[in-house]
């Protein structure tokens, strides 16, 4: 279906009226444009407009008014309303844009699958921009120009070996790995399967078959033909081996699979993103899969994350790129000074990044230990400097290659597939930011760096928290007791809401956030008020009712039971009747927790649903006992 002559992107250099004109009408299978805006919960807009209304007036849309949309349509609470809905949508000319085509719908005079320009726009409400594209766009620029005015006036950087002064600009480079599940519809495997596959380690990296293969094979090619340069695609450490059918077909699919590709320059990351995500998930239904991005569809079995690469250079001079996080002697240090600070401020500052990168009660419920979910605030740099090493177990691992001081980044491991990457990636460099000046003017060598990023609890530092450590080369959850990583680390929220109230709690690291003025406050307590109207709808209207129809679905075995058996059903029924009946003389999980939101008390709301949740796990189990001893 997907041609090689397919027109599939169109560079910022052709983003001219006469250029994109001549495009496309060279190209009558591309019927319509739509225009993407990025709201706060990093939702992309999608319209379907002839491809007319751009070819005849191609100079306004580009260059003046894009198109409107309807403000209270998208999230962004608290800043367009009802009574003020207007936002415009003004053209981003400085990214690719990207057809996309429908896979089920053919243009008749060519033959072609019929194709959707997609125009990157950014939103304007009473004319300032308020949507997550432009927040990153704009905090690159602020966060260039600080990084090279402090390294100007620190005047020599420890570790690094170029001068400030012969550099012409500071760059980004991010990217994200989706890893993410597939099966086939209506059919589904049992977690005990899932389960213990996951513990043999019976799927990582195994071979793919029949349709998951073909689909996986041709996502990676698709996305070759889109310019992105796919690294690879393989399965995952989650999933079972699917059956075949009488008539050759697969059956009983339930796999996870990741797909990688390359790096770019940080707003055309996240725009690559949204991209992958739709052609994955076309992909995969083309050939009768079902695709899920949840970072939890399947609890007791490994999540999906969406690893985000975090990246620093700079653009000499004389045009050649070097990379500012590596150090002039790759073998004797791990990080030049702007790599540690850099480190430094994104660990500082994380518990106002947290509520950004998990706003959902699927980002908690893999952020749990165990499963390779990052918990902790803490790094690893490796073992030796000399020996680059990777710690799965930790929030952000460095990532470097003692042959290649190009590829030295961070890998931040919390995020998932459904975190607004344009977000995180604004938090992430302003926190980075904050890390470097105080680095910068600390004048401290990288050895000294080195030492402070790998203090223990208790011990002073020039910017890192006393009473915190931030490092560890071992893995968190094996050689740390639950007590002991919170009392080193910190002790991680159990919910989104005790996530937000960290927006409250931490006034000093939000300012680090918003001081440039472009992630306003309002922008911040938007996304907030978004991210717990979610919350709360998804607890009382998904959550509740499926694990109602969980509790019901439980029944007493019929015929001779034992003692132990009816012993063990009437612990299950105790349960059934806490979490979900209310009686004479007690009142239901369920009901308790539509109550607290009902009064405004999400403290209480919250305290409940992690109640509920022990509840439902112990019940769980206890049934699956009961159930596996009647014979």
């Amino acid at each position: 279906m997907y041609e090689k002559d397919l027109l599939y992107v169109i560079k910022p250099s052709q983003l001219t009226p006469d250029t994109l004109r001549a495009l496309l009408l060279q190209h009558p299978e591309v019927k319509f444009v739509s225009f993407m805006g990025i709201d706060f919960a990093g939702n992309d807009t999608d319209e379907k407009v002839p491809i007319s209304a751009l070819l005849d007036d191609m100079e306004t849309m580009l260059y003046s008014h894009t198109a409107q949309t309807d403000g209270s349509s998208v999230v962004l609470p608290g800043v367009a309303s009802l009574s003020d809905a207007r936002v415009d949508m003004v053209a981003d000319l400085s990214v690719n844009w990207f057809v996309d085509y429908n896979h089920e719908n053919f243009d008749e005079e060519t033959g072609k699958m019929i194709g959707t320009l997609r125009i990157p726009c950014f939103l304007k409400h009473n004319n300032e921009f308020v949507d997550s594209r432009h927040i990153l766009k704009a905090t690159l620029e602020y966060v260039a120009d600080e990084i090279l005015a402090a390294m100007k006036k620190a005047g020599t950087v420890p570790g690094l070996a170029v001068a400030p002064e012969d550099i012409e600009k500071i760059t980004f480079t991010s990217a994200t790995e989706l890893e993410f599940w597939v099966k086939t519809p209506r059919e589904n495997v049992s977690r005990t399967d899932l389960s213990s596959s996951q513990v043999m380690q019976e799927q990582y990296w195994q071979r793919t078959r029949g349709n998951v293969r073909t689909s996986l094979e041709e996502a990676v090619e698709v996305l070759g033909l889109y310019g992105l340069k796919p690294e690879m695609g393989h399965k995952e450490v989650g999933g079972v081996r699917g059956q075949l059918d009488a008539n050759g077909n697969m059956t009983h699919v339930n796999e996870q699979l990741e797909i990688d590709w390359r790096f770019a320059d940080s707003l055309q990351a996240a725009d690559n993103e949204i991209l992958v995500r739709s052609l994955v998930k076309e992909i995969f239904r083309s050939n009768g899969l079902e695709v899920s991005f949840l970072a939890k569809p399947i609890y007791g079995v490994a999540g999906s994350g969406e690893h985000t690469h975090v990246g620093l250079a700079a653009k000499l001079k004389n045009g050649k790129i070097v990379n500012i996080m590596s150090p002039a002697d790759m073998k004797n240090d791990y990080l030049s000074a702007i790599g540690y600070g850099a480190l430094m401020g994104i660990l500082k500052n994380y518990e106002v990044l947290n509520p950004i990168v998990s706003c959902t009660t699927d980002a908690f419920a893999r952020l749990r230990p165990g499963f390779e979910a990052p918990i902790c605030i803490v790094t690893s740099l490796g073992k030796t400097a000399a020996v680059p090493t990777r710690n799965r177990t930790v929030l952000a691992g460095v990532i470097r290659d003692i042959d290649n001081p190009l590829a030295t980044r961070f890998e931040v491991r919390a995020p998932n597939p459904f975190t607004n990457t344009y977000m995180a990636l604004t938090g992430f460099y302003l926190a980075a930011l904050d890390g470097i000046k105080a680095v910068l003017a600390s004048g401290k060598s990288t050895k000294e760096l080195e030492a402070e990023i790998s203090k223990k609890p208790g011990e002073e530092s020039f910017y890192l928290e006393k009473d915190r450590a931030y490092r560890s080369e071992v893995d968190v959850f094996e050689d740390y007791t639950p007590e002991e990583r919170d009392e080193y680390f910190g002790k991680p929220p159990a919910t989104v809401w005790e996530n937000m109230k960290a927006l409250d709690e931490y006034p000093d690291k939000v300012a680090v956030l918003t001081a440039s003025d472009i992630l306003k406050p309002v922008y911040l307590e938007s996304f907030k008020e978004g991210a717990l109207i979610r919350w709360q709808t998804e607890l009382l209207t998904h959550i509740i009712p499926k694990d109602r129809d969980a509790v019901k679905a439980m029944k007493p075995a019929d015929g001779t039971t034992s003692a132990w058996d009816d012993g063990m059903w009437q612990r299950v029924e105790e349960l059934r009747v806490a979490i979900a009946k209310d009686t004479d003389t007690s009142t239901s999980l369920f009901t308790q927790i539509k109550k607290a939101f009902a009064a405004g008390d999400f403290d209480k709301a919250s305290d409940l649903q992690v109640t509920l949740n022990a509840k439902m796990e112990e019940l769980e189990a206890l049934y699956t006992d009961y159930s596996n001893n009647i014979i």
